[in-house]
């Protein structure tokens, strides 16, 4: 028989333990969980994997176990906790991170929330063109390849009166497509007082050089005169380019070229005229009362060869460029093969053929288009839907915080008429009354709004957050408002 000395047998070896030994009992039956494969089989988690997928509900069951092995040692497993848990999770992750917001910002075209607001006739078109194969590139006439632009292209001459038209996904590829095709290698005139900077510090300059063009800067900050171009215009000028300063405005001592005595130089030296629009109408604003904005038409008649403008600001339509003009130069700029990188997919192109079907009706355009309705709305009806709005936030406001209906002023936005404002009402929430210091209460209020399942965007100004209700239209969207506003998880009094 082999010798038990030195080696006592496991089965044995508890027997002898003192109380000292530093071995933990075995956890109660009813501490540990179940197996994995049972909770996957209860009714929540099949649920949830006919929702997600089985693969995601694994690997959150997982991710929760481990935890609770970690942290939660000597406690009962709670299988609906463990529900709840995954469920949450699951949920977040499913959520999407583009997501509808209120903007109540007071900026109706507003560059980090969108710009403009799609038409239903829009929605629609792109919806269409999602869900099934279209002729996008294909001539239902002849059977064979066609042109993308072709859906667009007569809406725009017919709408800016030129000869041909083409489009790209922005403005500002627009003008690096134009000036890559006319002007690399080559000169381009620009007045001082036109180098416009956009939003994310992206300028005019930067766009030229990207292009391989040469700036040339005539005239000063705020005075150029048509003297300028003519001396500056030599063997090497490819382009003369005049920029419309949509998003900053120079007063006081000034002169700029008007465009039909330009575009009469650049014919006599026999030099294309292009003009940056930028923001771009296609219509008078005047007519609703608003400032007066050029249009590509306008423009287009004054002689400009060549015409850029975006798709998503005052033409309340998708994101995109616009390029209008002369059918020569417009054939040259297809044919670059930066247009193929630049250029729109179905989805916009239906957005954007529908957006300007639109303005064959001007008579209805501001009633249709959702841009144009929310600039021309009155600050009456703005101050009515006010007054309504007020009492329910009140009530979930409670006495953490004060509301009071003022008025206010509301801007275009996206560097669109950048001086002008419209008169407009705004909720103003500020510290209760009493409060001994307001700190950053506003910054933690505008948290708790834009914590809300739509999430609520204002602006701080003068130590309250005010919520500027131009955009929040009456009906539906004043109902959803209203409905999420017990939902507010507010900070404490300051």
């Amino acid at each position: 028989m082999r010798s038990q000395v030195g080696s006592t047998p496991t089965l044995f070896r508890h027997s002898f333990m003192t109380p000292d030994d530093p071995v933990s009992p075995p956890r109660p039956a009813q501490h540990r969980p179940p197996s994995l494969d049972r909770l996957l089989d209860r009714p929540a988690l099949r649920t949830l994997a006919d929702l997600h997928g089985r693969g995601p509900v694994l690997a959150a069951a997982r991710a929760h176990l481990a935890r609770w092995r970690e942290s939660a040692a000597g406690q009962a497993f709670d299988p609906l906790q463990f529900e709840d848990h995954c469920r949450a999770v699951l949920d977040e992750r499913a959520a999407p991170h583009l997501k509808p917001v209120f903007n109540l910002t007071g900026t109706v075209l507003h560059t980090n929330l969108g710009r403009a607001l799609a038409p239903p006739e829009a929605v629609q078109a792109v919806a269409a063109a999602m869900s099934r194969p279209t002729n996008l590139e294909y001539d239902l006439a002849s059977g064979e390849r066609g042109d993308r632009d072709d859906h667009i292209e007569g809406l725009l001459r017919e709408l800016t009166g030129a000869e041909a038209a083409t489009a790209v996904n922005n403005n500002a590829a627009a003008v690096l497509l134009l000036l890559s095709t006319l002007a690399s290698g080559k000169e381009v005139l620009v007045s001082r007082g036109e180098l416009v900077e956009i939003g994310g510090a992206f300028r005019i300059p930067d766009i030229m050089r990207r292009a391989g063009a040469r700036l040339v800067e005539v005239g000063t900050t705020n005075r150029t005169h048509l003297r300028d171009y003519a001396e500056a215009i030599s063997p090497r000028t490819a382009l003369v380019m005049k920029v419309h300063t949509s998003n900053y405005a120079v007063q006081g001592f000034t002169a700029a070229v008007p465009e039909p005595e330009l575009a009469a130089l650049c014919r006599e030296r026999g030099i294309p005229f292009a003009v940056d629009l930028g923001s771009g109408t296609l219509v008078d604003l005047t007519r609703w009362g608003l400032p007066a904005e050029p249009t590509p038409a306008q423009t287009v008649a004054h002689g400009a060869q060549l015409v850029t403008f975006s798709g998503d600001k005052l033409l309340g339509g998708p994101q995109a460029g616009l390029i209008v003009g002369e059918k020569s130069l417009v054939a040259r700029i297809k044919r670059n093969p930066l247009k193929r990188a630049l250029r729109l997919d179905k989805m916009t192109i239906a957005a954007l053929e529908a957006v300007l079907k639109l303005y064959r009706d001007p008579d209805r355009l501001a009633q249709r288009l959702p841009s144009l309705r929310l600039l021309t709305r009155s600050a009456e009806n703005i101050r009515a839907l006010a007054e309504r709005v007020a009492p329910p936030l009140a009530k979930a406001l409670g006495d953490r915080a004060t509301v009071q209906v003022q008025p206010c002023r509301s801007q275009i936005g996206s560097g669109s008429l950048p001086v002008d404002r419209l008169d407009s009402a705004c909720l103003a929430i500020g510290a209760p009354a009493g409060a001994k210091r307001a700190g950053g209460f506003p910054d933690r209020l505008a948290a708790a709004f834009r914590a809300l399942p739509v999430p609520v965007i204002g602006r701080i100004e003068d130590g309250q957050l005010r919520l500027d209700l131009r955009c929040l239209e009456d009906g539906d969207d004043e109902r959803a408002f209203v409905a999420q506003l017990p939902l507010l998880n507010l900070p404490q009094r300051p």
